[in-house]
């Protein structure tokens, strides 16, 4: 794809140099990017974890009900798959154990400094190395600097009048207080999203009183899961080429439904139409499924898999609340309508930071340029792993990369992959950085933003795909595959290289 190296740098020596490179976060886009390095021959590498152990996003979210939606079998590294996965949507003990698994087998954990939260990154124009601050103020240097915390790490907690002032127990689903006992308990949930579908369920049968506090309703289609049986879980074992071929009909099976997100779509339809039935059948409620039944495009907002959201929504002692949250008192939560609603305990299921790529880092590129300011109207990167006045730094799961129909384990390792050949020329052919040019960084994200116009993303509703000025900065605007075919090789005719 496009220029190769050779041809950029005329009269280098292809020689390599020593380089080392530092990783932000052990979760499943860091401990891929350490593999590939590897895998490159690249040996200096360390991981800066926050946290005492490895598995990211699947490490913190440890609420009841906790799972994945998408299918097990491309829920897991191509290069590591899984034969014997215990339910088609594996739970969340059981992908933290994957990624545990994958950093001792791969030889990881010696390379990561646990415990170590990275709070600023510093581009050294004069040494052309990237000069890192943790936050115990310990101070690292590297050639090379790349991202691997996501899009779903940091909690976002209401604001609301009056939180303060509750005497009761409140926490967000992501960090999921284990200690609170809820038998019996009057419990309100603020929010109704893709932790809220599969929490609620769980705590529903064991609380007194259960008062959701919704915002939008969502589009919910049955989840195709179950158990994976002996049999199957054998032949996988036994025949690793049977393994591949699921891994890539469910790959093909998903990929199929991205036309659903493009608006107006017949496909869109086809999941409204599934969603509604669904809700039918256990919602007879007219009232209730008033409540439930969204105003917007399927897929505008995240579409979500589930089997029991309705049913414990159907129960006597669980009430969905649609009038605006007004304050919280000492032990009650407060609608605009004037109703008084007494609870217990307060559970945020209100989601994540999504759309402030990298916050609260600072990252400073050339120029004593701000991250941070450089993305103030939305986050932009090119093809989502590189910005314009960052040399050397990478990012995983970065601007635009985020999915709706398929398994951003696909998307990583794509990533990966271009990062690991990035960093291998910058070794190899003795260059001091790679900068990506802003003329082909804004060239591809025009391109982007106008295929996302087609999209139901860029859609009228407010989602956590798009900033609060309605620009869509998390989602991927196309087929997984072409994503793949821009990232199998990296074109250097788009990065000014400086020689060592």
């Amino acid at each position: 794809m496009g220029d190769s190296i050779s041809s950029r740098v005329e009269g280098t020596e292809v020689k390599k140099r020593p380089l080392s490179v530092a990783i932000l976060g052990a979760g499943a886009a860091g401990l891929c990017t350490a593999i590939k390095l590897r895998a490159a021959g690249i040996e200096d590498f360390t991981i800066f974890e926050k946290a005492a152990s490895v598995g990211g996003t699947w490490r913190d979210n440890t609420y009841p009900g906790a799972g994945c939606d998408v299918p097990s079998m491309l829920y897991s590294y191509s290069f590591e798959p899984k034969p014997d996965w215990s339910r088609k949507f594996a739970p969340q003990p059981e992908i933290v154990a994957y990624f545990e698994t994958v950093a001792r087998k791969y030889r990881l954990l010696p390379n990561i400094r646990f415990n170590t939260e990275i709070v600023e990154a510093h581009f050294d124009e004069e040494e052309d190395l990237w000069r890192i601050r943790s936050a115990s103020g310990e101070e690292f240097t590297a050639n090379v600097l790349i991202s691997g915390v996501g899009q779903l790490n940091r909690p976002t907690n209401p604001k609301i009048e009056g939180l303060n002032d509750f005497k009761g127990i409140a926490f967000h689903s992501a960090r999921w207080n284990h200690d609170a006992d809820l038998a019996g308990k009057r419990v309100g949930v603020i929010g109704n999203g893709a932790s809220a579908i599969q929490f609620v369920p769980e705590i529903a049968p064991k609380v007194g009183k259960l008062t959701i506090f919704q915002r939008t309703p969502n589009w919910c289609v049955p989840k195709p899961d179950r158990p994976f049986r002996e049999w199957e879980k054998e032949l996988y074992r036994s025949f690793p080429f049977l393994a591949r071929i699921q891994r890539w009909w469910t790959w093909l099976t998903l990929e199929r439904n991205y036309l659903a997100f493009v608006q107006g779509s017949f496909f869109g339809k086809l999941f409204e139409k599934a969603a509604l039935k669904e809700m039918k059948t256990h919602i007879k409620d007219p009232e209730l499924r008033k409540k439930l039944t969204p105003d917007y495009p399927a897929g505008c907002k995240r579409i979500l898999l589930t089997n029991d959201w309705y049913p414990a929504l159907a129960r006597p002692n669980v009430e969905v609340e649609t009038s605006h949250i007004a304050k919280v008192t000492a032990d009650a939560i407060v609608t605009e309508d004037g109703a008084s609603h007494p609870v217990d305990i307060i559970i945020y299921a209100t989601g994540f930071e999504s759309t402030d790529f990298l916050a609260p880092m600072k990252i400073t590129g050339r120029d004593n340029a701000d991250l941070n300011d450089v993305w103030a109207r939305g986050a932009e990167a090119h093809r989502g792993v590189a910005v314009a006045g960052f040399p050397n730094f990478f990012m995983l799961y970065g601007p635009n990369t985020n999915l709706g129909h398929n398994s951003i384990i696909f998307m990583i390792e794509c990533q990966a992959n271009y990062i690991a050949q990035c960093v291998s020329a910058l070794r190899n052919s003795k260059l001091r950085y790679l900068d990506v040019r802003k003329e082909a960084m804004d060239s591809f994200n025009h391109d982007l933003q106008q295929d996302m116009q087609k999209t139901v993303w860029a859609a009228g509703c407010s989602s956590w795909y798009k900033t609060a000025d309605g620009k869509v900065t998390n989602n991927w605007s196309s087929f997984t595959a072409k994503y793949w075919w821009q990232m199998r090789h990296p074109n250097f005719a788009e990065y000014a290289l400086k020689r060592a």
